[in-house]
């Protein structure tokens, strides 16, 4: 899977393609692995907001990334893969709502990686051109994977 995750980054479209005929229960298992990952990346932020501001503890700033990421986070992302699937139908690209799902959550479990070095440096250097560096790079390796991933399964009418 590792190497998967790390060929994402620079051939999105042959990996997800690889990976299309994967069952929807193994989709959950990504959603939710990528989600974890989300999870523990958060910890070193949260750990040096506690120590800046003791007034919210740890213990409840990780519970509040919790229930987040776990559950809302999830959620909003079963949402946002249908409505991309329904406003693709307007469009000549037809995307069904399986491979909408898969382009989405293996674009999240690829930028897992860059996600727990968001973590790091947040907790270790804090806001900064550092961490917004590394906000930019997650934030346009996941749009490049999710596009990617979409253009690979995406099938002309």
């Amino acid at each position: 899977m590792l190497p998967r995750i790390m060929a994402s980054w620079w051939a999105p479209r042959r990996v997800v393609r690889g990976l299309s005929a994967m069952p929807e229960r193994v989709k959950l298992v990504v959603l939710m692995v990528a989600m974890l990952i989300f999870l523990i990346a958060q910890a070193p932020l949260r750990a040096r907001e506690a120590q800046l501001d003791p007034s919210v503890p740890f213990e409840a700033r990780m519970s509040g990334a919790l229930l987040a990421v776990l559950f809302l986070m999830p959620l909003l992302a079963y949402a946002l893969a249908s409505l991309l699937s329904v406003l693709l139908r307007l469009t000549p690209w037809r995307l069904s709502a399986e491979d909408s799902r898969l382009a989405l959550f293996w674009a999240l479990l690829a930028v897992s990686p860059a996600m727990l070095l968001w973590g790091l440096v947040g907790g270790m250097i804090g806001p900064g051109p550092a961490l917004t560096l590394v906000q930019i790079v997650a934030g346009l390796g996941f749009l490049g994977i999710w596009c990617g991933g979409i253009s690979a399964l995406a099938r002309q009418k």
